[in-house]
């Protein structure tokens, strides 16, 4: 009697997918933050960008006599080093607390802050053709801010590296 033939067994089409995860509750989010590390790198962030905008005045205006066309002054202190400092300040203090609002509740919170950013600093770097029609000013001026923008996101992209924490779910 010949040797019986096993049955052709055709492949499960599912084998090379994972296997399902159960579904992540969005009210418990699996990211934390370490969150005096994380507001203490926020404050160092707004010092810095704060300061980027003081040293870039004096540079470009007070030493080579550019004019620049200054951002919006919040607290109408007739100052560009004061507009372009406390602009910066805000600007990373906003920034930072909507990182942290995307830790807290987003998927990928590095990857929605790194669009969000990028979006902003064009915007920034772009408003000052929009407020004159002097070239070189206005360049000047969206160099700056484009110092600034960059300086706030990287700075605020290594704080969350270094203060965000796996919660166990």
């Amino acid at each position: 009697m010949p040797p019986a033939i096993p049955p052709v067994v055709p492949p499960d089409p599912r084998a090379d997918f994972p296997p399902p995860h159960e579904p992540v509750n969005p009210a418990d989010p699996r990211l934390a933050v370490e969150v005096g590390r994380f507001w203490a790198g926020a404050a160092a962030t707004a010092l810095v960008a704060a300061l980027i905008g003081l040293v870039a005045v004096i540079i470009l205006e007070r030493i080579f006599s550019f004019t620049l066309v200054p951002p919006p002054d919040i607290f109408t202190t007739g100052s560009h080093q004061a507009a372009f400092a406390i602009d910066g300040a805000i600007l990373a203090l906003l920034a930072a607390g909507l990182l942290h609002l995307l830790i807290l509740t987003t998927p990928r919170p590095r990857a929605f802050f790194g669009w969000i950013m990028a979006l902003v600093i064009v915007v920034i770097t772009a408003l000052p053709f929009a407020w004159t029609s002097d070239t070189t000013s206005a360049a000047l001026s969206g160099l700056v801010n484009l110092l600034i923008g960059v300086a706030v996101w990287s700075l605020l992209a290594g704080v969350a590296g270094r203060t965000i924490v796996r919660r166990a779910v």
